[in-house]
């Protein structure tokens, strides 16, 4: 009997309700490329609905939606699609269409949206099943090990003869297999049960793509430059200033694109502020030079950026007063620099803004770029890959790897600064890349805490009160020679180094100049970028433009 009972398989099964945690009638199991998700559908009047953030995370992460005015929004490559909350209508940029029954509901916390209508919009398949209600989802177009079942059998909770069975299986019954083990396979259910089988119950496995044939990929477009781009930043902080670009630019070699910081956000309505001047475009056109105007939200401090990006209404307002000044003033570019965003508070809504400037900018012929920060922990929630199908270049701001703030360090070490190039081409295409640069430096102060403490050269910064203050180029070499320091090329920063000390406090500079200057430069030119961006004019000595026109054609 004890044997009998060790070697005959368990009947029991599993209750698939439970299984797929389902609670309540209206709740229907989401399996999502052979995963069970934590998120249920409802059914609602007889039709499927998903919550808005299974959509954003687990489907397609360009649907936005507007939770202070009730508002779905889709941006595709030419059109901006708007649905609003109980409404059976969607608008495609001018045009209405009629879904035939209502396509998003607010909730509390979120909004629910027919899956057909996700559907309409993304490169997914999904088939639904009963008892219990479940829907079947493929959104990843991978390759798959499938097979067929070769003799009926069981799937089961887990490997092994006593685990419950979730499903009865009958020959020549497709399944994918998860996971290989020694006697039972990991496998998915065309109707979406996943649990173990016995491996010598299936036929060979073998390699298929899975494909969506009903699904037509967008295609994007970029106004480019067919040369190499050589942007310099322009700070402007006064109508008057503008007078002088000729003999700014008169000081320079090979800039053909100028970027003037003129306009920043200046109010919660979505207005700018603008300090904007045709002469000075007019100028820059007269000498082959290209005017991507400037527009951020760093001047106006009591302005809440992330209240505007948040509400389409504003954020709708703000696009058309950018769009405004561009046409008034004959620019030939959008240059969007706006910082300090965090994934909280807006960072969905400025990609959404992102998104929907292009079009405009596009449909103008007025080039897109965007600022963006070296990729790290901090700033994962940028889909640059997703920007760089809207805008047509990305500007990496490589520069302020440290800071005021931070501790003592080089501004933009050649190692950093290489592995941000590094990290962005994984999501952008080198041709719409742009690699700031900075010609200021920092020079640090660091005081011990302690008087009587004696000034080293140490690691530990803990010890020292540090301070740090801008520096153009010339001016941190006047001050090397003042204080009769020497620099000396540090291996680990790629860059000219020097330190002294004066008055119990020891000072350090990691210089910016023509060989890091050149050394970055060769990264645009081995990578083959779309060129360079230089933070910020009256900061370079005059004969870095002499290795600029090396690189950049």
């Amino acid at each position: 009997t004890a044997l009998i009972n060790k070697y005959t398989p368990t009947k029991k099964t599993e209750d698939l309700k439970e299984y797929f945690n389902i609670s309540s009638d209206d709740e229907v199991a989401l399996i999502v490329d052979n995963e069970v998700s934590d998120y249920k559908a409802k059914i609602i009047d007889k039709k499927i609905y998903v919550d808005y953030k299974f959509v954003h995370d687990s489907l397609n992460s360009r649907f936005y939606w507007d939770a202070n005015e009730n508002v779905l929004l889709y941006t595709t490559a030419s059109d901006i699609i708007s649905a609003a909350a109980d409404s059976n209508s969607y608008s495609v940029t001018k045009q209405t269409n009629d879904f035939g029954y209502p396509i998003v509901k607010a909730t509390s916390d979120s909004a629910l949206i027919a899956l057909d209508y996700v559907k309409q919009y993304s490169n997914i398949t999904f088939k639904s099943y009963d008892d219990p209600a479940r829907i079947v989802i493929t959104s990843k177009w991978d390759e798959i090990d499938s097979a067929t079942v070769s003799k009926s059998t069981q799937v089961r909770v887990k490997g092994g003869i006593k685990s419950p069975i979730l499903k009865e299986v009958k020959k020549d019954d497709k399944i994918t297999i998860l996971d290989s083990g020694d006697k039972w396979d990991k496998v998915a259910t065309e109707d979406g049960v996943i649990g173990y089988i016995k491996r010598k119950a299936l036929s060979e496995s073998k390699k298929t793509k899975l494909t969506n044939p009903d699904y037509e990929e967008e295609t994007f477009t970029h106004i480019k430059k067919d040369k190499d781009i050589c942007l310099a930043w322009n700070q402007v902080t006064s109508q008057s200033a503008n007078s002088k670009v000729p003999q700014v630019i008169s000081s320079t070699k090979g800039i053909n694109v100028m970027s003037p910081t003129w306009f920043y956000l200046n109010d919660n309505n979505g207005n700018l502020a603008d300090i904007a001047s045709k002469d000075y475009v007019s100028y820059c056109h007269s000498q082959g030079i290209e005017v991507w105007g400037l527009f951020s939200n760093l001047e106006n401090t009591d302005v809440d950026a992330a209240y505007v990006l948040t509400h389409t209404s504003t954020r709708t307002t703000l696009i058309n007063q950018i769009m405004s000044a561009a046409f008034n003033y004959e620019l030939d570019g959008v240059n969007i620099d706006f910082e300090n965003i965090t994934e909280a508070a807006y960072g969905d809504s400025y990609i959404e803004f992102i998104r929907e400037l292009s079009i405009k900018c596009h449909n103008n012929g007025i080039s897109l770029s965007v600022d963006v920060t070296v990729p790290a922990s901090f700033n994962k929630f940028f889909n640059r890959s997703d920007m760089a199908k809207f805008a047509d270049y990305i500007v990496i701001m490589g520069y302020d790897e440290h800071y005021k703030g931070s501790d003592a360090g080089s501004v933009s070490s050649i190692p950093w600064v290489t592995e941000g190039v590094e990290s962005t081409l994984k999501e952008v295409p080198a041709d719409q890349i742009i690699l700031g640069m900075p010609f200021y430096t920092r020079i640090w102060e660091l005081t011990p805490k302690e008087d009587d403490d004696a000034v080293t050269d140490t690691e530990d910064q803990s010890k020292y009160t540090v301070a740090s203050q801008v520096y153009s180029m010339d001016a941190a070499a006047a001050q090397l020679a003042t204080n009769n320091a020497t620099a000396a090329l540090d291996e680990k920063s790629g860059q000219n180094y020097a330190e002294w000390s004066a008055s119990n406090k020891l000072y350090k500079v990691w210089l910016e100049d023509s060989t890091s200057l050149e050394k970055r430069l060769k990264l645009v030119d081995d990578n083959k970028l779309a060129g360079a961006a230089f933070w910020k004019l009256g900061f370079e000595n005059s004969s870095v433009w002499d290795t600029v026109i090396k690189y950049l054609d």
